[in-house]
């Protein structure tokens, strides 16, 4: 039996989830989220908790089993709290200015970045001087902000002998020696 998978999912009053033909619904305070599921797994909502048996003992499904109870976890998570992701500008000129969803960055190129974010996923950047500048990313979905926070740190990753690029909030830089004098 799946670790994960038997374990139960619970959620709060406020918050309904309802199957139905293959699709799981999760209605909260900060929204709705919807996922699909495989029919070799069976999903029953009791008064405040979800619960997840598979049907049979194959790789697969054993597989399906653990993922979509933490799908279905994230789910609960993201439509009661809500998901943030901060990420730091480390470098000296590297800034990030939003207007509207449009997210300009320049970190160190020759020209700045423009990045649309998803309209599911709220924007911020904070400039304070003396600190580096932050972008907030703010939404219900985690797999979605991920993906967006992934894709903004991957226009410039963190590399390791300045520890200049686009960094995580508290991720920490293993740093290299960088080369010594010949004696």
């Amino acid at each position: 039996m799946s670790r994960i998978g038997k374990n139960p999912v619970p959620f709060t009053s406020e918050t309904t989830v309802s199957v139905a033909d293959g699709v799981v619904t999760v209605k909260g305070k900060l929204g709705e989220l919807i996922q699909k599921f495989d029919s070799s797994i069976s999903i029953s909502v009791n008064e405040n908790e979800v619960g997840l048996t598979r049907t049979s003992d194959d790789k697969q499904v054993r597989s399906y089993h653990g993922l979509y109870r933490s799908l279905i976890a994230n789910m609960v998570e993201g439509v009661e709290k809500g998901y943030e992701k901060k990420l730091e500008l480390i470098g000296v000129g590297y800034r990030a200015v939003n207007q509207g969803q449009k997210l300009d960055i320049s970190a160190g190129y020759s020209h700045n970045i423009v990045f649309e974010i998803p309209s599911e996923v709220k924007l911020e950047t904070i400039s304070e001087k003396g600190k580096p500048p932050v972008i907030v990313l703010t939404s219900i979905d985690k797999q979605l902000i991920g993906a967006v926070a992934a894709k903004i740190r991957s226009f410039r990753r963190p590399e390791p002998y300045k520890g200049k690029g686009i960094k995580y909030m508290g991720e920490y830089i293993r740093r290299k020696a960088g080369k010594t004098a010949a004696s």
